[in-house]
């Protein structure tokens, strides 16, 4: 047995979840908008501590979207026909167009010329890197959780 391995349970309680959940967001999003400030020209912060309370905005602003994106996806999931599934999909579509043209009026509206983020295809492309990077942090992560991969674990014995 290693000194590494510990074979207590661990509880993790819902508040716990939340922080855990906002404080990687947050550390994953202002990692992505300083890449992003400093290879894509169109996008500027002032400074560090900007590019931090961009990303908490952008954490709640993510949020609000995804979560009418998803209550509105319910909706049309839970109608049957065509017609519901056309609407279901032409909605999620102007959803996410309109809730980027969004994100980018709250920024300019909170930080005005401290932040900018581009313009309409470098925003999508910095929300679908928030995004992308936010989920295989989350699949990595459960990933480690998996008791199937335990037997891979062998990088942290004295062996």
């Amino acid at each position: 047995m290693s000194k590494w391995t510990d074979t207590r349970d661990v509880v993790i309680t819902t508040r716990q979840s939340v922080y855990l959940s906002w404080a990687t967001d947050v550390l994953i999003y202002t990692i992505v908008l300083n890449l992003f400030v400093e290879y894509v020209d169109a996008v500027v912060i002032d400074s560090f501590t900007i590019s931090i309370l961009t990303a908490v905005l952008l954490k709640i602003l993510l949020d609000i979207v995804l979560g009418f994106e998803h209550r509105v996806h319910g909706y049309f999931a839970s109608k049957e026909g065509t017609v519901f599934k056309v609407l279901g999909t032409v909605s999620l579509f102007a959803i996410l167009f309109i809730g980027k043209l969004f994100i980018l009026e709250v920024v300019n509206f909170v930080f005005g010329d401290h932040v900018e983020l581009g313009h309409l295809i470098e925003v999508i492309a910095l929300v679908l890197a928030l995004m992308i990077t936010r989920e295989f942090f989350h699949r990595f992560y459960l990933w480690l959780g998996d008791p199937d991969t335990d037997a891979d674990s062998s990088l942290l014995t004295d062996d």
